[in-house]
């Protein structure tokens, strides 16, 4: 167990990290750059938590805080990744985004950062405290599912992105009961391999729209 997960990890974090540069080094356009951000901002992201999550298997150091504090991090990555996504979706697609569109998506993360940042979370003690787990994922849900609903909409105009709103949907899904339940129910935190599993299929789609542009 210990061995495969970690692994899985390592190998999650390499890849998303290397494509990031690599994306970002070929980019050609600001949408491309978008991407290598995005991917970039994920596996750096995970990485505080990834990282404690395998020394834990390895030592026997206290890492709560680690654990937790990474959590914290990864809980803000992730929700800027999304907000790449929504510029990722405008210069694919050639859409300008309206006003109140752009207002709502920036109002959510930022809802959903300040919420993170409350001492309630109780990061330091690596908490699993359910009634914050779904306080502060309210708005994460509600960005997710609209960053969802956009790729969604264009899913017959490109062979590219055309499986990317079911990534998110399916990423959220194996979030969810991790991110609320897990400390009641621990091996809920199974589902974060194929949550993550998801996210390297959306890098994997990064890459081949850099290639077909």
């Amino acid at each position: 167990m210990k061995y495969g997960e970690s692994t899985f990890d390592i190998a999650y974090l390499l890849y998303a990290v290397i494509s990031g540069c690599i994306i970002l080094k070929n980019a050609k356009n600001k949408t491309e750059k978008y991407m290598g951000i995005a991917t970039l901002i994920l596996g750096c992201g995970d990485a505080f938590h990834l990282i404690p999550r395998v020394l834990n298997y390895f030592t026997d150091a206290d890492l709560t805080a680690y654990l937790g504090v990474g959590k914290l991090i990864t809980s803000i990555t992730m929700t800027v990744f999304y907000v790449l996504l929504y510029y990722v979706w405008m210069g694919h697609y050639g859409e300008k985004g309206s006003h109140k569109l752009t207002a709502l998506i920036w109002c959510m993360a930022a809802v959903r950062t300040v919420l993170c940042l409350f001492p309630q979370n109780g990061w330091l003690q690596n908490s699993s405290d359910v009634t914050w787990g779904i306080i502060r994922n309210i708005p994460f849900v509600i960005l997710g599912a609209i960053i969802c609903w956009l790729f969604f909409t264009k899913r017959k105009a490109d062979k590219v992105f055309r499986a990317l709103w079911l990534l998110i949907l399916l990423s959220f899904a194996f979030y969810m009961p991790v991110a609320v339940e897990a400390g009641i129910l621990p091996i809920l935190g199974m589902l974060m391999l194929p949550k993550t599993v998801c996210y390297i299929q959306m890098i994997a789609q990064f890459h081949k729209a850099q290639r077909e542009q």
